[in-house]
């Protein structure tokens, strides 16, 4: 048993070089690289921010004192402004221009088809529940100097509510995340 030699190419037949074959595409392959950066950028804010204000709200409950909880819901709301909100709008408009730049079609695409319907869950659970329900909360807790001037039984069944909805809102886009790594094989349109 011997070794093989490999078989000899032709003096005057190259295989082409990666940057030749991608100098024709070289503009919208870029375009693409760059629209995927912002859009995973925009999901470290977004994703960080909703697991950080769900730690930091719970950091805070444990206090029970009005106070601390108002100080730490007005913080939710303003990071919601700076994060959450402009991290939906990057993260959507990044990875639709990917796709159509990267020639995906969005709704035959089915991994991508998913991460929007599950990323529309995510955005229906926090305008309908989680917004409104740390604005309440925050209203609730403000201005109360003790922890015996607050209304805790209220406090409590609206922090519950949250606590559900805010979980929706965290694992809908973990599975996008998920979804959007792994491309599994998924039915589109």
């Amino acid at each position: 048993m011997g070794f093989k030699a490999a078989p000899r190419k032709s003096p005057g037949i190259r295989p082409p070089r990666r940057t030749e074959m991608v100098k024709s595409r070289r503009r919208p392959l870029t375009l693409y690289l760059c629209l995927k950066l912002i859009q995973v950028l925009s999901v470290v804010c977004f994703l960080g921010n909703i697991i950080t204000g769900i730690f930091w709200k719970a950091n805070a409950d444990r206090t029970r004192d009005p106070r601390i909880i108002a100080n730490a819901l007005e913080g939710l709301i303003r990071s919601d402004r700076i994060f959450t909100i402009p991290g939906v709008i990057l993260i959507t408009g990044a990875g639709i221009a990917a796709a159509i730049v990267g020639h995906l079609p969005l709704l035959r695409t089915g991994w991508i088809l998913w991460s929007l319907a599950l990323f529309t869950v995510s955005g229906i659970a926090f305008g309908i529940a989680v917004a409104p329900l740390q604005a309440r909360m925050s209203r609730l807790m403000s201005g109360k100097p003790t922890a015996e001037a607050a209304d805790w039984e209220e406090y409590g069944r609206l922090s519950r509510n949250f606590d559900v909805w805010a979980w929706i809102a965290l694992l809908t886009p973990l599975a996008v995340l998920a979804l959007m790594v792994l491309k599994p094989t998924l039915p589109g349109l």
